[in-house]
C-alpha cells in the first residue's frame, strides 16, 4: 500500500512513525531488531484519534521494545552476512564479500550497508579484528579536527590520545600527561557522543574529580552535554554498564 504521508509523534517519550494510507483501519507495528514503533493509519484520521487508539496500547508496545532491545544487547556478533553492525550512531547490514586476494577491506556501500572483503576460510575472530582494525582507522582520522577544536574552546592542550575497545569506560584521563584514552566503541556512536566523552576527559585537565567545579565547567563549554550523556546511553552496546 503506498505511503500518502508520514511524521513522528511522541508519546510518552516513544517516537512512533506514523504512516498515512488509504486503508480502513490503524495498524501498529513494533519492529525488529530495535523495537522501531510503526503505525499505518487512515489519510482521514487525524492525530488526536491517533493518539486515542494508541495510549490504551502503550503498555504493550514499552513492552515489545524492550523485548527487542533486551535480545539485540545479548546477542553475540558472528561476522555473517545479515547481521546489524553500528559506525557513527547508524545501523548497517554487513554484507560479507569473499575474494581470493589476502588484502582485506572494509567500506561503506550505501545508507544500509556495510561490505566486507575477506577470504573464505577467514575466522570469526579474523573478520571481528578487520572490523575493529577498520573503526580504529576512522576514529583516528576523526579525532585530530575535534581535538584541535576544543583545545582552543577549554584552553587546554592535549600531549597525546589513545584508543583502545574497554569494557567499563568510555574515556579516561591522565592530568599529569595530559594524555587522554578513549574507548573504541565509540565509533560505533553519534558524533556528537564522541565529541561529548572527549570534551568530558579535557575538561578532566582542569577538573580531575567529578565534583560541582567539573559540572559548572560542562556547564560552560558543552551547555547539552546532559542530553548527549542520554543520547549515548540509549544505544545498544554489546555491555550493558559503562562508566564515564
Amino acid at each position: 500500500m503506498k505511503v500518502i504521508d508520514k511524521h513522528i509523534l511522541q508519546i510518552q517519550d516513544i517516537p512512533i512513525e506514523i504512516e498515512f494510507k488509504n486503508i480502513k483501519n490503524l495498524h501498529i507495528a513494533v519492529c525488529p531488531p530495535d523495537g522501531k514503533v510503526r503505525v499505518s493509519a487512515p489519510i482521514v484520521m487525524n492525530e488526536e484519534k491517533i493518539k486515542i487508539h494508541l495510549i490504551p496500547r502503550i503498555q504493550w508496545i514499552k513492552k515489545q521494545i524492550q523485548k527487542f532491545q533486551n535480545q539485540e544487547r545479548q546477542s553475540k556478533r558472528e561476522m555473517v552476512s545479515g547481521e546489524s553492525h553500528y559506525f557513527e550512531g547508524r545501523r548497517y547490514i554487513l554484507i560479507i564479500k569473499h575474494s581470493e586476494s589476502k588484502k582485506s577491506s572494509v567500506k561503506i556501500l550505501n545508507s544500509t550497508q556495510i561490505q566486507m572483503t575477506v577470504t573464505s576460510n577467514a575466522s570469526r575472530e579474523t573478520k571481528e579484528k578487520i572490523l575493529e582494525n577498520w573503526y580504529r582507522k576512522e576514529l583516528k582520522k576523526r579525532l585530530p579536527p575535534l581535538v584541535e577544536k576544543w583545545q582552543k574552546i577549554i584552553g587546554v592542550e592535549v600531549n597525546k590520545i589513545s584508543i583502545r575497545k574497554m569494557k567499563t569506560l568510555w574515556g579516561s584521563c591522565n592530568p599529569s600527561k595530559k594524555s587522554i584514552l578513549l574507548n573504541l566503541e565509540l565509533m560505533k556512536k553519534p558524533t556528537q557522543c564522541l565529541e561529548y566523552i572527549l570534551v568530558h576527559e579535557m575538561v578532566h585537565l582542569i577538573e580531575r574529580h567529578h565534583n560541582e567545579r567539573f559540572h559548572q565547567l560542562m556547564d560552560k563549554f558543552l551547555p547539552n552535554w546532559r542530553t548527549l550523556k542520554t543520547e549515548l546511553n540509549k544505544h545498544p552496546l554489546p555491555h550493558s554498564e559503562w562508566k564515564y
